[in-house]
């Protein structure tokens, strides 16, 4: 693992594989994983390809890059077996969420697009700032903290 990184790098990573492909939450976990050189296997991508869209498509009330970086941080922080304590986790996700929630005003998806059609170039702009920030906050909390 590295901890070493370039910030532009990271941001351009999490966009291009954003405007790839993958999802926000998909794409914040996939920026880390690169540019940290960590071995955050493709199942956790798998496992958070259900976040976009605030849920899936009848959802709405996540944003899909918070989502992601909050399953970055649990990789690091969260606990592996009951009963471990999870009070780091807990703060450092409550970190995201409190600068995510500063930033955008609202953590809710639904309400962060509302008029704006899922595929139009300004929701994806939009969900690009997004998922941009929200891997650096992520990158910020992970160097600061390993």
């Amino acid at each position: 693992m590295t901890k070493d990184i370039d910030m532009k790098k990271l941001q351009k990573d999490a966009e291009e594989i954003f405007h790839s492909g993958f999802a926000c939450s998909e794409s914040v976990l996939y920026a880390i994983r690169k540019n940290f050189e960590v071995d955050i296997p493709d199942d956790a991508i798998a496992m958070s390809s259900g976040f976009p869209w605030g849920l899936g498509v009848n959802g709405g009330c996540i944003c899909g890059a918070l989502a992601g970086g909050c399953m970055c941080l649990g990789y690091f922080f969260g606990r592996r077996s009951p009963g471990e304590d999870n009070q780091k986790m807990l703060e450092l996700s409550g970190e995201l969420h409190n600068h995510f929630k500063s930033r955008n005003k609202s953590t809710c998806c639904r309400v962060l697009t509302k008029g704006k059609e899922k595929n139009s170039p300004e929701r994806k702009a939009q969900c690009t700032d997004f998922v941009q920030d929200t891997t650096v906050k992520v990158a910020e909390i992970l160097i600061r903290e390993l």
